[in-house]
């Protein structure tokens, strides 16, 4: 039988990740994955029941699967303690689908931040039976993603279905024009919401 490697964590980078805990401050950087979604929902659970107090979520994130996003987005729902969501760098894809997981008035991004929606992709492949399920699949999560960017933006549905066609980036202003962020924000302070 294999020896199990424990794998350990450096000392400053502990200490850094119990002081982003402390602060009720989750970190969503990079490819979304089911390691990451793991990783994200962990903590926002240990969070959520240790007080109901808001919980800051910063997303810097080219998206990444589907799936392990809806985790994120549906845990978020599901716990008691209210997420400030709050975009920097790049908020694309399924992470945008992860952002919009909260109401409006949570939905915050850093003044350099770029939005990117667009339809779903994948590698499809195998048998041709199996590549029809998996179209169908995708035509059936593209409809989702545009319900949702919809529903919680206050866009038209086609405006939406025509806007994921391709890649649609947006920098902050336009974000906000388009109802995925409240408002800008420079400093932490500005998160006044309870």
């Amino acid at each position: 039988m294999a020896e199990k490697t424990e794998v350990k964590v450096p000392q400053h980078e502990a200490f850094l990740e119990e002081k982003a805990f402390r602060s009720r401050t989750v970190l969503l950087f990079g490819e979304i994955n089911d390691t990451l979604a793991y990783s994200i929902v962990k903590q926002l659970v240990a969070l959520a029941d240790e007080s109901t107090d808001p919980i800051n979520l910063l997303v810097c994130s080219p998206g990444g699967h589907v799936e392990s996003g809806d985790v994120i987005h549906d845990v978020i729902r599901f716990i008691k303690a209210p997420v400030n969501m709050i975009g920097s760098g790049w908020v694309g894809s399924a992470a945008v689908n992860v952002f919009l997981s909260v109401p409006k008035e949570r939905r915050f991004c850093l003044t350099n931040t770029r939005f990117l929606i667009h339809q779903p992709s994948g590698g499809v492949g195998g048998k041709a039976s199996d590549i029809e399920i998996q179209a169908r699949e995708i035509i059936r999560i593209r409809e989702r993603i545009a319900e949702l960017i919809a529903k919680e933006t206050g866009q038209p549905l086609e405006r939406v279905r025509n806007d994921i066609d391709r890649d649609f980036w947006m920098p902050a202003k336009e974000a906000i024009d388009y109802g995925l962020v409240s408002k800008s924000i420079v400093r932490q302070d500005e998160l006044n919401l309870q």
